[in-house]
């Protein structure tokens, strides 16, 4: 089997840290939700595809990229999705298998919590999705996950959308076996990692399993 088609999709809101760059994968294709072309460009990351209103990135920021032969979707503000959404539905159309978003904290709270939630929404059930917002990671868990953290490094398991059914773990410090969480319910907050490897399964539903942490060397 081949390598798996990833995406890395960088959201607009603060510069992403330190943490959320370090060990990017290697990429089939990379794309800006608005202005987070202005984060790839800081970075020298070349953008292969610009999504969004485009009401906040920087206009010769976007020239230049135009240049450099990235495809710019522009959409009108009266739209009814968020340039995150845009840019995740523009990954998945172009066959992405898994997306890395980067970014997106800081900025108003709506907002961010939209965005997050976003992530384990139906429309991408069939992607593999991971977040690194601040120094916080998100991975989505719809039916196993395999996450790594240095032993002591937090874990909260989120269910999202209605409960999530069947949950176990492995390597956490309070291990659940065959659980169900409820949305609401603070039951899942605060594991902890006991090994430099966790894993999270589970029979239906859908799970943030948020590192609120910036990641250590495991």
């Amino acid at each position: 089997m081949g390598p798996v088609p990833t995406a890395i999709v960088f959201a607009g809101g603060d510069p992403p840290t330190s943490t959320a760059i370090r060990d990017l994968p290697a990429p089939a294709v990379v794309l800006a939700a608005d202005s987070g072309l202005d984060h790839a460009h800081a970075l020298g990351i070349a953008v292969d595809v610009v999504v969004g209103d485009l009401d906040s990135v920087d206009p010769d920021v976007l020239d230049a990229a135009r240049r450099a032969g990235a495809m710019v979707e522009r959409h009108p503000a009266a739209k009814d999705a968020t340039d995150l959404e845009l840019a995740l539905l523009a990954a998945h159309d172009r066959g992405a298998a898994e997306v890395l978003v980067v970014g997106g904290h800081g900025g108003r709270l709506d907002h961010f919590l939209a965005n997050a939630l976003l992530l384990a929404a139906p429309v991408f059930a069939d992607l593999r999705i991971r977040a690194r917002i601040g120094d916080a990671e998100i991975t989505v868990v719809r039916d196993h996950a395999e996450l790594s953290a240095a032993p002591g490094a937090l874990c909260s398991l989120l269910p999202v959308g209605g409960p999530a059914e069947g949950v176990r773990t492995e390597g956490l410090r309070f291990p659940l076996a065959r659980e169900t969480l409820f949305p609401g319910s603070t039951r899942g907050v605060s594991n902890e990692f006991v090994t430099a490897t966790a894993t999270v399964t589970l029979e239906r539903g859908v799970l943030l399993a948020v590192l609120p942490e910036p990641r250590k060397d495991s």
